[in-house]
């Protein structure tokens, strides 16, 4: 969505105090928010965590009690410890030197990043969502915590019609606010609380007038330049309310201006819903994030979703809220969900850490196309949710000819603000250019053209051509070789016409899944050993629910990795309804190994914008398939000790992670290892092989078994170019559910390896099952001197 795109650029974090005295206003120097991160809770008393917290921030304010209350924002006291506060550079340098302080680190700004799909992956229409040999109905008793921009509760998406009872180990509350109290709560959404102190801080430091949230200073209207903004959990960007509803939405009639009409609904419809609201018009606050994580532990949340992220590159894990937050929720059973990030580049993928999953978008067989009827006779299409359409042909010009005053014919074919000439623009349809990702920019062209006098645009946007936009004229979006057909019409004909038609929904006429272009890529740039993202989902032009706030609409059609993470958010919560006492790394492993790599056609999943052939780096494991997540016959389990492990072997010493732990584990002690390739995780990855290099992976059975029954599985590995791959054993026979077999994958360079990755799986199968693993290596010429 709007904000999904949007460049996040650093921000001076300025916090100006003015005292008066005897009429002369003192500047006093800035301060900062700081986040103090110090670990896991150790199921301390909350209330010793808040004195510890209040003694920390008095000796850095000389001693001074209403000093130190004065700049404290939050307390992190149940999933983990630590607390926000302002503070200038010297006394955040001082905390971090205090003994159990692991990271301090600034109140960063976090982007958001950003229905047919269901039918388009394979689940069924009715609500229950019921899979074969399976019994969803325990999903009331699964609770999804939204970390994002809040919810709009009288949606129809969010009613309680035929709910139970609220669970009762759901200790959350209903907060109130502006526009919001306790009965916009019910029986499906069941908790709601919001976070403003970290973004109010910012926005003060700033000085920016529009950051007081205690005034409703605009008025609720269609301009989307004007915003509304509401101090409580109700949602006025909408994003919160699409993600939410993608999820666990229930079953409604909608449609977008009358495309794509008929009914929708979330993969876990009867699941409950808690929100917790910590992004606002100008982003996601670290400080506000990690009290969200802190209370959605306390609360008793089974899944939190974020579709959300840093910018590329990521930090260290423990200087990141999303990270730092997760892997507390994680170590307690919490499976976090998040987005890989809109940045579409290689080694663009954000939310790196092997506790998440992390989601890449791409493509349903759902289309929104406008016909271009051009004056030769051919008819092409574009894309748009444009739902106006031309009278009659009119004249097509290259935005180009059209320059105004001192602007070139270069910059005026990108169709900037005043570089149109209205005489040469009036009454004809320009062809413009475009580089940019956010929607925004697409919208504002068009708003260049119709000002200049201009009836219609066709816009040349190679990147992202498949992104449907809601133009408000008639409109569409065609790729470079289409674009370039056009104007190769234009400048050979002498007076070249074309009629843009109304956007229509078509289902079917283009191979899908496609990764869609927008989405980011690995490697991870981290841990390379890592792979990321996870998996692919539906994230291009999915309809859901919306905030009436923005344009009056109660539905929306977005485009982000936003809209793929609840597309899994909902099929993790099928797996805890039927196996509820399954880990997050099982989940994940469950989705991960039973993801397909062909598109629906059969074919290998290919990648937009060139329709190159796709890899582990665009999908992860490949594209989910939630009738076989509830049966995948074996999972990569991992547990608590497992993480420690992995920080252990990107080092991490034994101080750090007793500060992150709270416990006596240490890095010499078994079972320990000091490579990060050896992590249990659903995929293999060797980033810097010179010779030889074995991995060991344990697989634990999930499948129960009759009496002297057993399952057998052997080892099938594809061809990784230029490198020979050996499983041992080759043959993995389970008697019992629960019971775990060890395996050891070796790879060793061969006489002629190829560049840079190679990628390939290993796949155990028998007549029932195949569980996939991807298999990513990568040579190390020999002249650069890294042994593995």
């Amino acid at each position: 969505m709007a904000s999904s795109s949007s460049s996040c650029n650093t921000i001076f974090l300025g916090f100006f105090v003015y005292l008066s005295l005897a009429h002369l206003t003192i500047f006093i120097s800035a301060n900062k928010v700081y986040v103090v991160y110090m670990g896991s809770s150790d199921n301390q008393d909350p209330e010793h965590i808040l004195t510890r917290n209040h003694q920390i921030l008095t000796s850095v304010h000389s001693e001074s009690v209403e000093e130190a209350k004065a700049a404290h924002l939050y307390s992190y006291k149940h999933g983990f410890k630590g607390f926000a506060a302002k503070l200038n550079d010297d006394q955040a340098l001082q905390i971090s030197k205090m003994e159990g302080v692991v990271s301090v680190f600034e109140n960063k700004k976090r982007k958001l990043h950003t229905t047919h799909s269901w039918d388009f992956i394979g689940l069924g229409e009715e609500e229950t969502m019921e899979i074969p040999g399976f019994s969803t109905k325990e999903q009331v008793d699964v609770i999804i915590g939204f970390i994002d921009t809040g919810i709009w509760p009288e949606s129809p998406s969010f009613s309680d019609s035929d709910m139970p009872p609220v669970p009762p180990e759901w200790k959350g509350i209903c907060q109130s606010g502006e526009a919001f109290n306790a009965t916009n709560c019910n029986r499906k959404l069941i908790g709601a609380r919001y976070y403003h102190m970290g973004y109010e801080a910012e926005q003060q430091q700033q000085q920016q007038k529009h950051a007081k949230l205690n005034q409703k200073h605009l008025e609720n209207t269609d301009d989307p330049k004007k915003k509304l903004s509401f101090r409580s959990p109700r949602d006025s960007n909408g994003h919160g309310t699409h993600t939410a509803s993608t999820a666990a939405g229930r079953y409604v009639a909608m449609s977008y201006n009358g495309l794509a009409g008929g009914g929708a609904r979330g993969g876990a419809p009867m699941a409950r819903i808690a929100v917790y609201k910590t992004c606002w018009d100008s982003g996601c606050y670290d400080a506000d994030i990690l009290a969200a994580f802190d209370d959605a532990v306390r609360d008793g949340v089974h899944i939190v979703s974020l579709s959300l992220g840093p910018d590329a590159p990521q930090g260290d894990y423990f200087s990141d809220a999303i990270s730092i937050g997760s892997y507390h929720a994680v170590s307690r059973g919490i499976t976090v969900v998040s987005s890989v990030g809109n940045e579409g580049g290689k080694g663009s993928a954000t939310n790196l850490a092997p506790w998440l999953i992390t989601v890449a978008a791409s493509s349903t067989d759902r289309e929104f196309t406008s016909k271009l009827q051009m004056g030769n006779g051919v008819t092409l299409k574009g894309e748009s949710l444009g739902v106006y359409e031309m009278k009659a042909p009119a004249r097509i010009i290259s935005a180009s000819i059209a320059n105004r005053g001192f602007f070139t014919p270069y910059q005026s074919s990108y169709c900037l603000e005043s570089s149109l000439n209205h005489t040469k623009t009036k009454g004809k349809v320009l062809v413009c250019r475009h580089t940019e990702r956010s929607t925004e920019s697409k919208l504002a062209k068009g708003e260049v053209v119709k000002a200049a006098g201009g009836v219609g645009m066709i816009l040349i946007d190679e990147t992202d051509k498949d992104v449907a936009i809601p133009f408000n004229f008639p409109a569409a979006i065609v790729g470079k070789r289409m674009g370039n057909r056009i104007l190769s019409y234009i400048n050979n004909t002498r007076k070249a016409t074309t009629r843009i038609f109304a956007s229509k929904a078509k289902i079917g006429s283009q191979p899908a899944p496609r990764v869609a272009s927008f989405s980011s890529k690995g490697p991870n740039a981290l841990t390379p050993e890592i792979l990321k993202p996870d998996v692919t989902a539906p994230g291009l032009n999915i309809l859901a629910a919306w905030s009436p706030a923005i344009g009056k609409m109660k539905f929306n059609i977005l485009s982000g990795t936003s809209m793929a993470c609840p597309h899994v958010t909902g099929i993790v919560a099928l797996i805890k309804a039927v196996h509820p006492s399954w880990s997050p790394s099982a989940i994940k492993s469950a989705i991960m190994t039973t993801a397909t790599v062909f598109d629906k056609k059969g074919n290998p999943i290919r990648v937009d914008p060139d329709s190159r052939r796709g890899n582990a780096f665009d999908y992860g494991s490949g594209f989910i398939d939630p009738t076989a997540v509830l049966d995948p016959g074996l999972v990569y389990d991992s547990n608590p000790t497992d993480y420690k492990s992995f920080l252990c072997s990107i080092g991490y010493n034994q101080k750090m992670l007793h500060a992150i732990t709270r416990d006596n584990a240490t890095c010499k002690s078994k079972p320990f290892s000091n490579h990060p390739s050896s992590f249990n995780y659903p995929a293999i990855l060797v980033p810097n092989l010179k010779s030889t290099f074995s991995v060991t992976r344990t697989l634990t059975n999930v499948r129960n078994l009759k009496q002297k029954m057993s399952y057998s599985y052997r080892a099938v590995v594809s061809t990784l170019l230029g490198i020979e791959v050996d499983v041992q054993p080759r043959r993995l026979v389970f008697n019992r559910y629960g019971q775990k077999m060890n395996f050891t994958v070796t790879f060793r360079k061969n006489s002629a390896p190829s560049q840079g990755y190679v990628f390939g799986y290993l796949q155990w199968k028998n007549r029932k099952t195949r569980v996939t693993t991807p298999l990513v290596v990568r040579v190390v010429p020999s002249n650069l001197g890294v042994v593995v």
